[in-house]
């Protein structure tokens, strides 16, 4: 474990990497149900501040083992083993995700409990992998010691934060402290100590395949509300178009990202990990959310959402418009601004905006959601139609 070469040629995911990030499809579900959920019953604040703990938790800690495997990645029975406890940490975190909705809703003591013991398992894992590096790497020992005595000082508080009897004000201040020292730690420890040797074609593949999970997740709850949905009443026009919405919209995300190729400015930037480490995250829980929020537009339909119908817009637009301009953002932030930016984010601005005027002014709210779901649509034809044009200049030149 003395680090891999940054610049090794024809760097992949290994498939134990790619089995640990299909662990994850089960924490995303579960947060995207209950999301979706709590706002259908209009317990807005519920939903979103569950919803980002649940999926911090996560995201945090699959983002450490991305990043140290694209490093010190050994494939050994240890480096194996270490990962298996790391997957059942996040079988763990699953299982608790409910209870930290139904505490935040009941106004009760947040119910971290179950969620942070998975997140301990996870974290000590890591604190163990972080260790052999150090003992095996000598030339980023200080490196991994700092990643490892952070990660650790950070749990101390974790725990504090599920076990002190505290309301959900100060539980919130708590735990962002907590994040704030999480985030800290490969901040200092990259830039204080030598870098870690991270590959920069291995880490975008690590997050360009953790979107495509999550958007898949997305995918099979809308598709599983339908079947129950369709089971009791049948088929009808409005599950059939949000049945097809799904599948576009969610197709559409995935060609949007993988048409700007977000993450391929990364090997020219190394100096902008941070930014796209950490920002990435607001890209996959909008992936996620999305999900949550087609699975509202099916309650709706089946007359289950007792919030209006501009709330019922508001869970699809939102998180689709969170991931297509932070899909923009993040690319243009990486490779530079271009004439393309400020067109790109009219046109996938644009339909949201249509679609809250059409349901404010009395359209229907499934016309509305379709309208919302053309957002990376149009991005995409934009980007497909510039390419071509260009492409086309350039030969007759």
């Amino acid at each position: 474990m003395t680090g891999r070469d940054p610049n090794e040629e024809g760097r992949a995911a290994s498939s134990l990497e790619v089995f640990y990030d299909l662990v994850f499809v089960v924490a995303f579900s579960i947060a995207g149900v209950q999301l979706a959920e709590y706002l259908a019953e209009g317990h807005y604040r519920t939903a979103i501040i569950s919803y980002s703990l649940a999926t911090f938790a996560a995201m945090w800690a699959w983002i450490n083992f991305a990043w140290f495997a694209s490093a010190f990645d050994t494939d050994d029975w240890v480096y194996r083993l270490l990962t298996l406890v790391q997957m059942i940490g996040v079988a763990i975190i699953s299982i608790g995700i409910p209870p930290v909705f139904s505490s935040i809703d009941a106004n009760a003591h947040v119910d971290l409990a179950t969620v942070v013991i998975g997140y301990l398992v996870m974290r000590a894992a890591m604190i163990v992998q972080w260790l052999r590096a150090a003992i095996q790497a000598p030339d980023h020992r200080a490196t991994c010691l700092t990643y490892a005595g952070m990660t650790a000082i950070a749990q101390i508080g974790w725990v504090l934060v599920a076990v002190l009897p505290l309301n959900l004000a100060p539980t919130l201040l708590a735990i962002a402290v907590c994040v704030v020292i999480e985030l800290l730690g490969p901040a200092i420890a990259e830039s204080r100590f030598a870098s870690t040797p991270w590959h920069p074609g291995h880490i975008v593949e690590r997050y360009s395949t953790l979107v495509v999970i999550t958007l898949g997740e997305g995918v099979v709850g809308t598709v599983a509300v339908l079947q129950a949905v369709i089971g009791r009443s049948g088929w009808t026009t409005e599950t059939a178009v949000l049945g097809l919405t799904a599948m576009g919209v969610t197709f559409a995300m995935w060609w949007l990202y993988f048409r700007l190729d977000v993450g391929g400015p990364l090997a020219k930037s190394p100096g902008k990990a941070f930014l796209f480490g950490y920002g990435s995250m607001v890209i996959f829980a909008a992936c996620a959310a999305v999900g949550g929020g087609l699975h509202v537009v099916a309650l709706w339909i089946e007359r289950q959402a007792s919030i209006s119908t501009t709330g019922v817009l508001g869970a699809v637009a939102i998180p689709i418009g969170i991931f297509c301009l932070g899909t923009i953002a993040m690319y243009y932030a990486l490779a530079g601004v271009d004439s393309l930016l400020v067109p790109l984010l009219l046109v996938t601005a644009l339909p949201l905006l249509v679609a809250v005027v059409m349901v404010t002014g009395g359209a229907g709210m499934l016309a509305s959601v379709v309208v919302a779901c053309l957002s990376p649509v149009l991005g995409v034809i934009l980007l497909e139609l510039t390419t071509r044009w260009r492409n086309e200049r350039s030969v007759n030149r």
